[in-house]
């Protein structure tokens, strides 16, 4: 019955794993930046479960309110949403690039064509 309460753990350890294993498992190097993706929002809901508290408001001085919540991680989510668009963006700019000089984004197909050259 405890581990009921703590469901936004299992979200992060599935969406932990889930882009581990997309990072892994895959040849494609636009299924890696998925992945990578994935294993980032599990990040962003670790920060922001660690940042709530229950019954905690928003940190604004008011009569009778004794319990706040921490806004820090929700700020340094912001900022990291929009560093990881800036990181996407440029992942996918360099697989396009890859795929203008090797025809192909499967990572073992490239291999085998640095080998032979």
């Amino acid at each position: 019955m405890a581990a009921v309460g703590l469901y936004n753990y299992w979200i992060v350890v599935f969406l932990m794993m889930a882009g581990f294993y997309i990072v892994i498992a895959h040849d494609n190097l636009v299924k890696k930046i998925v992945g990578l993706n994935v294993f980032q929002a599990s990040v962003f809901v670790m920060y922001i479960t660690f940042g709530k508290i229950q019954g905690g408001t928003a940190p604004i001085i008011a009569e009778g309110i004794t319990t706040y919540s921490n806004p820090l991680p929700h700020v340094l989510i912001l900022t990291a949403i929009v560093v990881g668009v800036a990181t996407t963006a440029l992942g996918l700019a360099l697989v396009v690039r890859i795929n203008e000089a090797y025809g192909t984004i499967e990572e073992d197909e490239i291999h085998v064509q640095d080998e032979e050259s």
